[in-house]
């Protein structure tokens, strides 16, 4: 007798989906023989909104691209435009960015947490790791002003200083969040339920990885060490002390472990950032932003975020907008090309599980 074929729709609406995506599988009993990434739910031409805006109100739109993890959207976006102007970033400013950038780093990485826990039916991990963010969330609203949405990095520094202690408070959650790594190793990674859900699940080809532009743990959890950050340095990325963990097994497995010591590392990032910070300006202050115009040029930055490397090619003709923008995600192969062929072969249940290890965030695809 001929086995039945079984088209399955996972999503949008779907909580293990990462966003506003689809995914169509063909299945036959509860096993994976095609899958096919459907988007167009978003449709928010952020790319084409950044030509319509003068080149302060770019950065508003920026932080829109991703929103687990907005500032190094922002981050790239002023680079880009330092770097065709020739604008230079006061020290101190540079110092407070990286600290920004970790910061998001974590709180990005313990919503992965939530998530990946999550879609493997482990929901005490997520009720933890979501109030832990909260905490860090707490001090970009003191920072800021805004939870998720922060608009604090902009071209030629950030947007105000750091509040009276903000250093010693930045510290005491880093305490605190380290020492529950210790709660979370016992209820996710040393847990067998995690570890059988998680072992020789979701492989990744290593030739196929670096051959597709594979980035972020994906990448280092097949023994590739790329880390943008170390690569080609930003911010003062080069004046820290830090690693680039890798695993070999190319499995959701890897990949957790290796979200777990940057976890840790960018816990000893923000705690060397804090020591050696300078005085000085945080802004070199741009003109009018009305009559604010950029020289011709153009401008390709990149940056190291927790679901990978991004990029951002910047252009102007020397008006008061951009010409012409374009961002490179990671999602677009994550979520495409490499989850449509990762997840052949696979049980139907480790979809959500699967797609949480890649980290997709579907607002780069539909860009």
């Amino acid at each position: 007798m001929r086995e039945k074929t079984t088209t399955l729709y996972l999503g949008p609406q779907h909580p293990g989906i990462t966003g506003n995506m689809m995914v169509k599988l063909s299945l036959k009993g509860d096993t994976i023989v095609k899958a096919k990434t459907e988007v167009g739910y978003l449709h928010r031409a952020f790319e084409k909104l950044l030509e319509k805006r003068n080149w302060l109100q770019c950065f508003t739109v920026m932080c829109r691209f991703c929103v687990p993890e907005p500032d190094p959207m922002e981050n790239i976006y002023a680079r880009a435009v330092e770097e065709i102007e020739g604008r230079e970033v006061p020290e101190r400013a540079k110092y407070i960015r990286t600290m920004v950038l970790e910061l998001a780093r974590l709180q990005s990485f313990l919503l992965w947490y939530a998530g990946q826990n999550g879609s493997a039916g482990l929901y005490t991990v997520p009720q933890w790791s979501v109030g832990d963010r909260n905490y860090i969330l707490d001090l970009f609203e003191e920072l800021t002003g805004g939870r998720i949405y922060h608009m604090y990095t902009w071209p030629g520094g950030v947007r105000r200083d750091l509040p009276e202690g903000f250093e010693s408070r930045v510290l005491k959650v880093m305490d605190y969040i380290e020492k529950r790594q210790e709660d979370y190793d016992r209820m996710m990674f040393d847990n067998s339920i995690f570890q059988k859900r998680a072992q020789g699940v979701g492989i990744i080809n290593k030739e196929k990885a670096i051959e597709w532009g594979v980035v972020g743990a994906p990448l280092r959890a097949c023994g590739v060490k790329s880390d943008i950050r170390i690569d080609e340095p930003y911010e003062i990325y080069d004046k820290l002390d830090f690693i680039v963990p890798t695993q070999e097994g190319a499995d959701v497995w890897a990949r957790a472990l290796v979200r777990r010591a940057e976890f840790k590392q960018s816990i000893s990032i923000i705690r060397q950032i804090i020591d050696k910070m300078p005085k000085g300006e945080i802004y070199n202050k741009v003109p009018n932003p009305q009559k604010w115009t950029l020289p011709k040029g153009n401008a390709y930055v990149r940056a190291e975020a927790v679901r990978g490397e991004i990029g951002m090619f910047l252009q102007s003709d020397g008006g008061n907008k951009p010409r012409r923008v374009h961002v490179r995600g990671a999602a677009y192969v994550h979520a495409v090309s490499l989850l449509e062929d990762v997840l052949v072969g696979q049980n139907v249940s480790d979809v959500s599980f699967i797609m949480n290890s890649l980290g997709t965030c579907p607002p780069e695809i539909e860009r």
